[in-house]
């Protein structure tokens, strides 16, 4: 379908070419008007992590493109609602915090509702016709949810697939690596003047690690050149040096990073760098990386954390480096503790973007949850040193995309094609497609992190 479709607008900017995705998509208002109305509506996307609201009565604010939804944990189950009085709209929390045995109150005139959503006390009741006060209508609207890996994921559309059949076996996959078990240790937040897909991007591939991140090129440099540049230059390393340099590249991940290398799962790789190992350097490397993975597990264990058996769910369930759920989710990972970062759109160049470190604790011994992000400016020094290199691009990418002369990106068929199969499936949410293709299309995504264009059925 050409640009300008009489079905999406003058703006469409559509996917025609796999491997050329027109800048506008980035910044242009009617397509970013078109994806709030055919995109946000009808996604699961990622409300709130689920020990945010251990105890009955815990609740949550969640809120993107204008709409919010109170996420609360009651006798049974977790439920969303609607953040709407049913009088005249008000909303009735903002935050968070725990309604047991108060409830939701109005702050307007006093209406209140129970932690069920239904309507418990209306002020002035005889003001009101007796067709206005059906209980059916006065309770709270249902806002349909579902609690997955560990979060609670919201729905605005009552007749999307369930998560499950839009995620796939990606979700079976996480699971068998107890995502839903690992607790927040820290959360930072910051606004990035950048669409919400060009900071999705930013980590759909490793390709940019030789420029962005050089502390990691310099360190392992026949890795990420191995990868990309189909050449594994650099000196050759013995196998001691090549197990030094795999710590050294392990701490430089795990600066500030925390989860997507936890401190205490690099403690463990030290105390295994002089054990016996095949002369052959390819086999050493893979018996080390085997017998790290295996104390991980046994040493962890023992402390009482629900770590997975690393080895075997590295064969039986793979995660590559960063694992998406579309549209605005993605976890980060490597051994047993992971990051996790959610985008959610604040307008067609503006983003808010969110990181947490996630790691096992023993039972009992789980920290408090963080309530609210540190927000901080994009640019500062307290992010970790990672994230803030590839904030200092993001920026610059979003001022570029605006360039004379620049209709398109170019990708790498190879190796930037999540970002085309990404772009695709908004396509098809752009387009109405049916629901079963968009979750066969979505389901392709599970996996494809550094991976090739593939054709989606769209």
């Amino acid at each position: 379908m050409a640009e300008g479709d009489a079905r999406f607008g003058a703006a469409s900017f559509q996917v025609v070419d796999p491997e050329r995705i027109p800048a506008k998509r980035y910044y242009d208002e009617d397509f970013y008007r078109l994806e709030c109305e055919r995109l946000w509506p009808h996604v699961w996307q990622m409300a709130c992590r689920l020990e945010q609201i251990p105890n009955v009565g815990d609740w949550i604010e969640y809120s993107n493109l204008g709409k919010s939804v109170i996420v609360v944990r009651t006798q049974s189950g977790v439920k969303a609602f609607h953040n709407a009085c049913r009088h005249r709209g008000v909303q009735l929390a903002r935050g968070h915090g725990n309604c047991e045995v108060q409830g939701f109150t109005c702050p307007f005139h006093g209406w209140r509702w129970n932690i069920e959503g239904k309507n418990t006390f209306v002020y002035g009741r005889r003001l009101f016709g007796e067709g206005q006060l059906d209980p059916a209508e006065l309770a709270l609207a249902p806002c349909r949810s579902e609690v997955q890996l560990g979060c609670v994921f919201i729905n605005f559309d009552d007749e999307a697939p369930a998560f499950r059949e839009i995620i796939g076996p990606l979700a079976d996959r996480l699971d068998a690596h107890n995502v839903g078990q690992l607790r927040a240790e820290w959360w930072y937040a910051t606004v990035l003047p950048a669409n919400w897909k060009t900071a999705m991007e930013a980590f759909m591939e490793g390709f940019h690690v030789m420029r962005t991140h050089p502390q990691l090129q310099e360190i392992l440099p026949s890795l990420y050149n191995g990868m990309y540049a189909g050449d594994a230059g650099g000196a050759k390393l013995s196998v001691r040096e090549n197990i030094g340099a795999q710590i050294e590249h392990m701490v430089e991940l795990n600066r500030g990073m925390a989860g997507q290398i936890h401190a205490k799962e690099i403690e463990i790789a030290r105390q295994l760098v002089d054990v016996d190992l095949p002369e052959d350097p390819n086999q050493a490397l893979m018996t080390w990386f085997s017998l790290v993975q295996a104390q991980i597990t046994q040493q962890l264990r023992a402390k009482g954390e629900p770590v997975p058996d690393l080895n075997a769910v590295a064969v039986s369930d793979p995660l590559k480096a960063v694992e998406f759920i579309f549209p605005h989710y993605f976890l980060l990972s490597f051994f047993s503790s992971m990051a996790s970062y959610r985008i959610r759109p604040l307008g067609p160049e503006s983003c808010l973007f969110e990181l947490w470190s996630l790691t096992f604790f023993p039972e009992g011994e789980e920290p408090e949850p963080p309530m609210a992000p540190l927000m901080l400016p994009y640019d500062s020094d307290q992010f970790p040193p990672i994230p803030r290199q590839d904030y200092s691009n993001i920026p610059e990418q979003q001022i570029g995309l605006h360039a004379e002369g620049f209709e398109f990106m170019r990708l790498a068929k190879d190796i930037e094609g999540l970002i085309s199969n990404y772009q695709r499936v908004i396509d098809g949410y752009l387009q109405a497609a049916a629901p079963e293709r968009l979750a066969k299309a979505t389901q392709a995504l599970g996996g494809n992190f550094d991976g090739p264009i593939v054709d989606l059925g769209l």
